[in-house]
């Protein structure tokens, strides 16, 4: 097993940055994102920090509205916390990503991570997600918005956003 402190010093090596322009993402005409392949940086850092497809942990929604009993998201971007390690990152690490409200439920697409005591954010492919349809939109949702009655969710690492 390498050390967490040889991982960290090897990503130092890397030129890090914004993963993808989460912007550019085409939409489908309900508003949510199409397919996105996970940029070759992305994957290179997920290795180093061996962040396999499928993993996942718990996280906090939104960073401003921790344990609240319902949330609201907004389209646009995204701050989560991690509540449970998940390779190599260790909770309580902040996710940085973008929410699209259109459909049934939000798609919530994460592009970074922010270890605590690092300025820096490291690019990562990941997705929000649970199940038994518990994502899904409350009815009185406005447009532009999801109320959801959980502000937890499961965060997967994936190798590509379908």
């Amino acid at each position: 097993m390498i050390p967490r402190q040889y991982v960290l010093m090897g990503l130092l090596g890397l030129p890090l940055g914004c993963a993808t322009t989460p912007g550019d993402v085409r939409l489908r005409s309900d508003g949510t994102p199409l397919a996105e392949k996970c940029p070759e940086k992305a994957l290179e850092v997920m290795r180093y920090l061996r962040l396999y497809v499928g993993e996942s942990a718990w996280i906090q929604l939104d960073a401003n509205h921790s344990r609240a009993e319902s949330i609201t998201l907004h389209d646009g971007p995204i701050e989560s916390v991690l509540d449970q390690d998940v390779g190599t990152l260790e909770a309580p690490l902040r996710l940085y990503g973008r929410v699209w409200t259109g459909g049934a439920q939000p798609v919530i697409r994460y592009y970074e991570a922010q270890f605590l005591k690092g300025k820096d954010r490291v690019p990562i492919c990941a997705v929000a997600r649970l199940g038994f349809g518990q994502l899904r939109k409350r009815p009185e949702s406005k447009p532009g918005t999801a109320i959801l009655n959980s502000p937890r969710a499961g965060v997967y690492i994936v190798d590509e956003f379908r």
